[in-house]
């Protein structure tokens, strides 16, 4: 249970927009527009089978949420839906796992909308105008933070993944063009022959009792 009373924090409004996609494949927040601003909201991935199931985009939501300093971000404690049910982070199911999807080495190349965070404010990645998810690491997002930017050109080749809820691509390599790309510095090199590997090829990975919110 998280360690805050989300009775105790104002309520953010908006309308729900869309969800935002961790390297997983496993929804971790979404973005609500308030007036003419995108607001990007964290949430922890075992909080997805509620959200999933009582937010559709238009509805107008509520949102309990911290701030963190120095980060576009709210880090969601507790989500109201339009139905008026209460979504409260009460902390991971220790037997939870990570979702089995394929994947597929994915590029994506296109305009950043939003630069998305972990939940303590470190840049983790890019939401790009198409819907695509860039997920980077935090020691590589620092790297090349000025290719993050709202309205930057970014490029990317990766792991992918796609969901009912959209592709996200946890890149190794990075540029302002797929003509153009790097190998991101402290990034893991991915496989030879393309990805072969996750819940379907491997051990299947349990969320533990420490488990946080960022998922890198």
């Amino acid at each position: 249970m998280h360690w805050i009373d989300p009775d105790s924090l104002p309520a953010v409004t908006g309308v729900f927009e869309r969800f935002v996609l961790n390297p997983h494949g496993e929804v971790d927040g979404f973005v609500m527009r308030q007036g003419d601003e995108d607001v990007l909201v964290h949430t922890p991935p075992h909080m997805e089978t509620e959200l999933t199931r009582n937010i559709k985009a238009g509805d107008k939501i509520g949102v309990h949420a911290v701030r963190p300093r120095g980060a576009a971000l709210l880090a969601a404690v507790a989500v109201t839906a339009a139905n008026g049910r209460q979504i409260v982070d009460h902390g991971p199911d220790d037997s939870r796992e990570h979702p089995e999807h394929d994947h597929h080495k994915m590029d994506a190349e296109g305009t950043v909308r939003l630069s998305l965070f972990g939940p303590k404010g470190e840049l983790r990645g890019a939401l790009l105008t198409n819907g695509t998810v860039v997920r980077i690491g935090p020691k590589e997002a620092t790297e090349i933070a000025e290719l993050l930017t709202p309205g930057a050109t970014l490029a990317v080749r990766g792991d992918g993944i796609e969901t009912g809820f959209g592709c996200v691509i946890h890149a190794r390599e990075a540029g302002p063009s797929l003509k153009a790309l790097a190998p991101l510095k402290h990034g893991k090199p991915g496989p030879k022959d393309g990805p072969k590997h996750g819940p379907k090829h491997g051990p299947k990975h349990k969320h533990g009792p420490k488990h946080d919110h960022a998922h890198a």
